[in-house]
């Protein structure tokens, strides 16, 4: 790089982080990283009406979940602050007195109501929707004595006439009309400004190099270049990494499933899973390997592997790959995560989170089940109440099959017999009443399974029967011998 890389994340605080968000983050992130460079973290909080403190705070606690902490910016200060939008109006009104005084801009008098009118007009012409120009019209006099009076102004772009270029770092050389493009205000009537407007004056000013963002903004860098043009400036180098779809093709949004970070962080998701699955939406190392570090991913990420295609938000894979990470820790750790997700949900009384190390043997016997803290009570619900009722569907099949209440009845009394209660006694004496019966361990250890857990599907049974302990693995055993036996209905799932 010719000079030291400078790149910006330049969030609207009207909301929480959207994935779409911290995935541009993220490569914005990577590519400082990769090239030694600077991540400058800015707040675009101009629009009075929408951004809000709490947006603001929920951006930051976002970025820090993820792991990506910026060089510069608020709460961290730097050199080419302040860092916050709202706090850098006289720079946007300096740079829109130059460009009136240059004739590169014009003052706009125009009623809200009626532009809303000829806009709508034009489109029943089937004409785009631009400004008419009306007010450009007005002699420099007559628009100065106007401004004077004190009638009420925007300050319009002059988009000249001809075409823009630019060679995009994804997509390649990209080229508009310049007449297709509108006459765009850049500083509203109450001199807060737009977005083209403050980003081009701010990007100067903190000397960026670099314009990461997603495809969704490529009609705004032509006349982001135009403005930089105007004001005599260098315009930074762009690239438009792709947009996100959900899985049916479509834009993601909120109907898709969760799409904000902290609601993924609340749903159990690691911060390392979820930055390696957001690196992956749209960018590919080899097409093959998957699974990537932070430091990997600064170590490899580059903008000539970036697709210029939508990449689409597959909820599995993510599920997949926190799965992954999940079981790759500790599995103190992950007993940990398990124990914090119950206290928070309450899904267990505080009571039956005082035995850690029951709950590490549980967390250990569900295993690679686990992909997520929520899904250790979908594999452990049973070892925490006092009387299992199975699923209708496992209960049936065991209501359809002879000989399966005189099977686990047997079984109940060979193993209250069975020393030690270990593991391997318990498999050794399990096949014995098989082979005693004359059929295969399969048709004793499945009806097992569901008299302990009353599901089909569950950790290995002898850790499930171990878990359990003699005295409760025989009694389930004994009790669902009894139900299966009694004209009574299957009990309610």
């Amino acid at each position: 790089m010719a000079a030291p890389v400078r790149v910006r994340f330049a969030p609207s605080p009207s909301g929480f982080l959207h994935v779409g968000g911290a995935r541009t983050a993220l490569f914005n992130y990577l590519f400082a990283r990769r090239h030694g460079g600077a991540f400058v973290l800015r707040i675009e909080d101009t629009d009075r009406e929408r951004s809000t403190d709490e947006s603001i705070a929920a951006i930051y606690e976002a970025l820090r979940w993820l792991g990506m902490s910026w060089d510069e910016g608020p709460e961290i200060g730097g050199s080419f602050g302040p860092y916050l939008q709202s706090e850098r109006l006289p720079r946007y009104a300096e740079a829109g007195k130059r460009l009136l005084g240059d004739g590169k801009a014009y003052r706009c008098f125009c009623d809200p109501e009626d532009l809303k009118r000829r806009r709508d007009e034009a489109m029943r012409r089937g004409e785009p929707p631009k400004y008419d120009r009306a007010c450009l019209k007005l002699s420099p006099e007559e628009s100065a004595a106007r401004a004077a009076k004190g009638e009420p102004h925007a300050i319009r772009f002059r988009i000249p006439d001809g075409e823009t270029t630019w060679n995009d770092l994804v997509r390649g050389d990209v080229t508009f009309q310049n007449a297709v493009l509108d006459d765009l205000v850049i500083l509203r009537t109450d001199r807060h400004p737009t977005y083209n407007f403050a980003a081009v004056v701010d990007d100067h000013a903190m000397e960026i190099t670099h314009v990461l963002r997603g495809d969704d903004h490529i009609s705004n860098t032509p006349r982001q270049i135009q403005i930089y043009r105007a004001l005599g400036l260098t315009p930074p180098q762009f690239a438009h990494i792709p947009m996100i779809l959900g899985p049916d093709g479509t834009r993601l949004s909120k109907r898709h499933g969760a799409t904000s970070v902290t609601s993924f962080r609340d749903e159990g998701f690691l911060p390392e899973a979820m930055v390696n699955f957001l690196a992956l939406l749209g960018w590919a190392y080899d097409g093959e390997r998957e699974i990537f570090t932070m430091e990997e991913l600064t170590q490899f990420f580059s903008l000539d592997r970036v697709s210029k295609n939508p990449a689409i938000f597959n909820y599995e894979k993510l599920e997949w790959m926190n799965g992954e990470y999940f079981r790759a820790l500790p599995l103190g750790r992950r007993t940990d995560l398990v124990i914090d997700h119950l206290r928070a949900t309450k899904a267990l009384p505080e009571s039956a989170l005082k035995d850690r190390t029951f709950l590490m043997r549980a967390v250990e016997a569900a295993g690679d089940r686990i992909k997520r803290p929520q899904h250790f009570m979908d594999y452990s619900a049973y070892l925490f109440v006092d009387r299992v009722e199975p699923e209708p569907g496992p209960w049936q099949d065991l209501q359809a099959k002879p000989g399966v209440a005189a099977r686990l009845r047997k079984l109940a009394s060979t193993l209250e017999r069975v020393t030690p209660f270990e593991h391997d006694p318990l498999e050794e004496a399990t096949r014995a009443v098989a082979k005693e019966e004359g059929v295969k361990a399969g048709e004793v250890i499945m009806p097992a399974r569901i008299a302990l857990t009353g599901k089909k599907v569950t950790p290995g049974i002898f850790d499930v029967m171990l878990l359990l302990g003699r005295e409760r693995t025989v009694r389930r055993l004994a009790d669902a011998a009894d139900r299966l036996e009694a004209p009574s209905p299957a009990p309610a799932g």
